[in-house]
């Protein structure tokens, strides 16, 4: 990044403090190209880590030295015009750099595409949203693909569909796609679009070069990184967002222009279509920004007070470590030691899900070795190796066995007929948690069971799912805590991949075959990669 030395008036932050842009150089290949600049500086008074600084992105002004090469707006965010080189002056306060610019790969317009220009502002405008045109039936008999994951369904719904009624190749301007959301002609949907804006010029060079359908072997989104990734800031501060996509070509491409951005907590965040964020109380929260069926957050924290004494800490694992961090980070003591009573009240219950004897109460807290916290969780866990200390080893598996049952869904449901099975695959539960399986074991000899369901534990989970789409909603949270994977438990809107990609990478996942057998029916499933 280029570094600035000085500070305008008018800024929160303190006089001397180094001021940087982010890129220090910029690169445009395309038509209709886009980059956001990002000026802040870092806060050194409290703390080096990268996160604390002062976002001066809307604060600087911005000038290009040749318009005709490359505009810049107020906010500092740079729009290719032709092929050429120039540059970006930067100013703030008395502080002048400049940020070089390059463009190249303009082709007039020709290069407009529907996969990298049309779709993602179809996208942005909000027009593929399940409240728009992708509900079931569409609105006013014009129908799209939820955030555009069919592309040719969306190509052939604006191009093709009503005798081509929505684009006018010979007056691009005349057309309904263009006339409608810029509110020319009624529009549901109220105004969408502005008139000569990027995103509409996109649209008219589009259907001026014919309105080319989606390239087959064009280039996808393989995933998005939002800098900054991670703020520390405090209540009113302000940082605007810069989005990269990452193309399965290799290159990448500025696309904060074109990514929606959410707040996941209004009371502490606010954005802006344009990815600028507010900071509005204290506390934690991402922001959930988006592009073309990939996803990725910026969290910020907006600390509580300032940061804890924590010298008498001591991490005795790595959670620890990660729980020091961020008892920093928010400004939050951590609550003291708990008493020996209170912690062996805690842990059985976790453990094992019961309350200790009194006995054993009065036995752990006059226990006078340093260690015996760590002793007593070891016991609870059967880990110990010593069955006289172990003893708490069957209670625990069956407690953990009920919790499983519940997330693999293994219930009779009052059937009679099926008690059998539902203990079988109860019965492989719990002996799994006895014997302290290895996870990745346990999951594995799940999804490869085969036999019959009422011998084989294991075999019940393609008996309760008998479908592939079943298997695939239950088997991503559940063994891999990836709950967004799957379109039926997730919103279209927090989706990371396209729902083509989601049933080839799940519900493709298994191969399942049922037959008769002298107990009544038999499971024989493959699990392939």
């Amino acid at each position: 990044t280029a570094v600035l030395t000085g500070l305008g008036s008018g800024s929160n932050c303190a006089f001397g403090q180094e001021i940087f842009v982010t890129p220090d150089a910029v690169h445009l290949n395309e038509d209709f190209a886009q980059a956001q600049l990002i000026v802040s500086s870092a806060d050194r008074t409290v703390g080096d880590d990268g996160k604390r600084v002062c976002d001066r992105t809307h604060a600087a002004t911005y000038t290009s030295a040749d318009p005709a090469i490359a505009v810049v707006s107020d906010s500092g965010r740079i729009l290719a015009v032709a092929n050429g080189r120039t540059a970006i002056e930067i100013c703030l306060g008395e502080t002048r750099r400049r940020v070089d610019v390059e463009v190249a790969g303009l082709q007039n317009g020709a290069g407009v595409s529907f996969d990298h220009h049309v779709r993602p502002v179809i996208s942005r405008l909000g027009c593929n949203s399940g409240a728009c045109h992708a509900s079931q039936f569409g609105k006013g008999d014009f129908v799209l693909s939820v955030v555009g994951f069919d592309p040719k369904l969306d190509h052939d719904s604006m191009v093709r569909d009503r005798q081509q009624r929505r684009v006018n190749i010979l007056q691009p301007e005349e057309s309904l796609l263009l006339k409608k959301p810029t509110m020319q002609v009624p529009h549901g949907g109220g105004q969408r679009l502005v008139k000569d804006s990027t995103a509409y010029r996109i649209l008219e060079t589009w259907i001026r070069n014919g309105a080319p359908a989606a390239e087959k072997d064009a280039a996808q989104v393989t995933r998005l990184t939002v800098f900054p990734s991670e703020r520390v800031a405090e209540p009113n501060e302000t940082q605007q967002l810069q989005v990269v996509a990452w193309m399965s070509d290799g290159s990448n491409r500025d696309v904060t222009a074109w990514a929606k951005f959410d707040s996941t907590d209004d009371s502490v965040l606010s954005v802006t279509p344009d990815g600028f964020v507010t900071v509005e109380g204290r506390g934690q929260a991402p922001v959930m920004v988006r592009y073309e069926g990939q996803a990725d957050i910026a969290m910020f924290v907006s600390p509580y007070g300032p940061i804890p004494d924590l010298a008498d800490w001591k991490s005795q694992n790595f959670i620890d470590e990660a729980a020091l961090l961020k008892f920093r980070e928010l400004g939050i003591a951590p609550s003291p030691l708990c008493s020996d009573m209170v912690f062996i009240r805690r842990a059985c219950l976790d453990a094992v899900g019961t309350l200790p004897t009194p006995a054993e109460v009065d036995a752990f807290v006059a226990d006078s070795r340093p260690d015996k916290r760590d002793r007593l969780v070891d016991s609870l866990l059967g880990l110990t190796g010593d069955p006289d200390l172990d003893r708490f080893n069957d209670q625990y598996a069956s407690v953990w066995t009920l919790k499983w049952a519940d997330l693999l869904q293994n219930s009779s449901k009052g059937q009679a007929a099926d008690e059998q099975r539902m203990w079988a695959m109860h019965n492989w539960i719990r002996e799994s948690f006895r014997t302290n399986k290895p996870f990745d074991q346990f999951v594995r000899e799940l999804i490869t069971a085969k036999g019959s369901i009422y011998a084989s534990g294991p075999a019940s989970y393609f008996k309760i799912n008998a479908n592939s789409s079943d298997l695939a909603e239950v088997t991503a949270p559940a063994v891999s805590g990836d709950s967004t994977a799957v379109p039926k438990v997730s919103p279209p809107s927090v989706l990371k991949s396209t729902a083509r990609q989601i049933t080839t990478r799940f519900a493709a996942f298994f191969l399942v075959f049922n037959k008769n057998s002298q107990e009544f029916e038999s499971v024989w499933s493959w699990g392939r990669s």
